[in-house]
């Protein structure tokens, strides 16, 4: 029996989840109810015995996260990188060539890595029904039954039920309604559409050579073409540009005569907006629910998110509070999804909260400003065990590190030392260095730069093992 190869479209930024969630670092590498990802809980959703290797597929800004991420939960499979946004079709279509060059009988089970499914037995028993109808040659989708006549999503409208059991034929697909028109669809049995898919590898790439060989065309040159880069498969850039960008419901799923649906009731969230998060929260006696350090005093059905900070809410209904460091939101659940257009606007006004997060994260670990002045940057900065920073120099400013925790092997010119806990070391301005944490614990460091440009575009790498320019 062929095993089923796991799709995980992971790119994305996921703006209606701001200030937590952020083009830098988007939602699903964020933990809104538990402690790992959305992402690594799609992986561990999809480890069983009947499953392959995952494909991952991303952008190359997203790369080392993807890779940290999956490291962290021991997880090992093929990360592709996409060099342009193409939508979902191009992405699930370069994916299906790799599965297919695994196994010619391949099945592909594609998952978005944004989306909460609490219940993974009952979200696996129906990939069991969609199977059956998979192998028969159907591009099998899961359509979730409706709990509320929701605006948000869209619909899909099942047709004749199929000779597997449990398994549709699609009658059509609705683009997301207005209220009285989502109340219409759920009285007449539609179903939210999930983005889930389901089907043999060959099946699709014939349909998708056949139905939209603008995208299936360029597909197969850039994965003929693609580039080893580290533990990354890039897709050739200049064949992936001339792909349409285009979803793969309006590609294949609306024009394919092998487009099928299975009926599912397990527990679903595409985790689009705070309200979907006070959704999925463990509420107290009065419906609050919080992820971090939060009290309520007389307040009902709100939501707080602020890990590293108490905050506070009374008096209040129908809430969402989020606090980080350099951001706080509060905004009425029923108007959480206009939290995206807040975003644009402050994307617009130049405002480097609206895409960047305090807390960076690099190949190496990550850093945090948490001091500055007009000609000073306070840093703190955490390395990987094993990992380390590029060679490198600076043309405007010096450098001053103070070891916190964990060891440190710094190159000065010629020069290597060994550093501990409490030790400390000067970075001249102009002069090569090097940052490496030889030890099995993370190294934290505190970094005090002075000069006259502190941009993190002053740096020129002579030697870097990440290949970054």
């Amino acid at each position: 029996m062929a095993l089923i190869v796991p799709v995980v479209l992971c790119g994305g930024s996921g703006s209606r989840l701001w200030p937590a969630s952020r083009e830098s670092f988007p939602k699903q590498f964020l933990a809104f109810t538990g402690d790992e990802s959305l992402f690594q809980d799609t992986l561990r959703r999809v480890a069983g015995a009947e499953f392959g290797a995952p494909v991952i597929v991303t952008g190359a800004d997203y790369r080392f996260l993807v890779a940290e991420q999956m490291r962290a939960i021991g997880v090992k499979g093929d990360i592709v990188l996409e060099p342009f946004r193409r939508d979902s079709c191009a992405a699930i279509a370069a994916a299906a060539h790799l599965a297919r060059a695994r196994d010619p009988e391949a099945l592909v089970l594609v998952l978005a890595a944004d989306h909460a499914m609490p219940d993974v037995a009952s979200f696996l028993d129906h990939v069991h029904v969609g199977r059956a109808a998979a192998e028969a040659g159907r591009i099998v989708t899961f359509g979730i039954k409706p709990s509320r006549p929701a605006t948000g999503y869209g619909y899909i409208r099942p047709g004749a039920p199929l000779e597997q059991p449990g398994v549709c034929a699609l009658a059509a697909f609705v683009e997301k309604p207005d209220e009285p028109t989502a109340e219409r669809y759920v009285a007449e049995g539609c179903l939210w559409n999930s983005g889930n898919f389901l089907f043999r590898a060959s099946v699709f790439l014939d349909e998708l050579a056949a139905l939209a060989p603008e995208i299936g065309g360029p597909v197969v040159e850039a994965v003929a073409k693609a580039a080893r880069d580290l533990d990354f498969l890039r897709l050739d850039p200049e064949a992936f540009g001339k792909a349409v960008a285009k979803s793969v419901d309006y590609a294949v799923m609306e024009k394919t005569a092998h487009a099928a649906v299975v009926p599912s009731d397990f527990a679903w969230s595409d985790v689009g907006a705070w309200n979907a998060i006070w959704d999925l929260g463990t509420k107290d006696a009065n419906g609050n629910a919080a992820k971090g350090d939060a009290a309520f005093l007389d307040a009902k059905d709100c939501y707080v998110h602020s890990p590293g900070r108490l905050t506070t809410v009374v008096g209040l209904e129908n809430v969402v509070v989020v606090t980080t460091r350099d951001a706080v939101l509060v905004v009425d659940r029923a108007q959480a999804e206009k939290v995206k257009g807040l975003v644009a606007r402050l994307t617009a006004a130049g405002r480097k909260e609206a895409v960047e997060h305090v807390k960076v994260y690099r190949p190496w670990g990550s850093y945090e400003s948490i001091d500055d002045g007009t000609r000073h940057q306070v840093k703190r900065i955490t390395v990987n065990p094993g990992s380390k920073l590029s060679l490198q120099s600076h043309f405007h400013r010096a450098e001053h590190w103070v070891v916190v925790s964990g060891t440190a092997s710094v190159t000065v010119g010629d020069k290597v030392t060994v550093l501990g806990e409490n030790q400390s070391v000067y970075i001249p301005l102009g002069e090569v260095h090097r940052l490496e944490n030889p030890g099995r614990i993370p190294l934290d460091l505190i970094e005090v730069q002075v000069g006259s440009y502190l941009g993190e575009d002053d740096i020129v790498r002579y030697e870097d093992v990440y290949n970054r320019n």
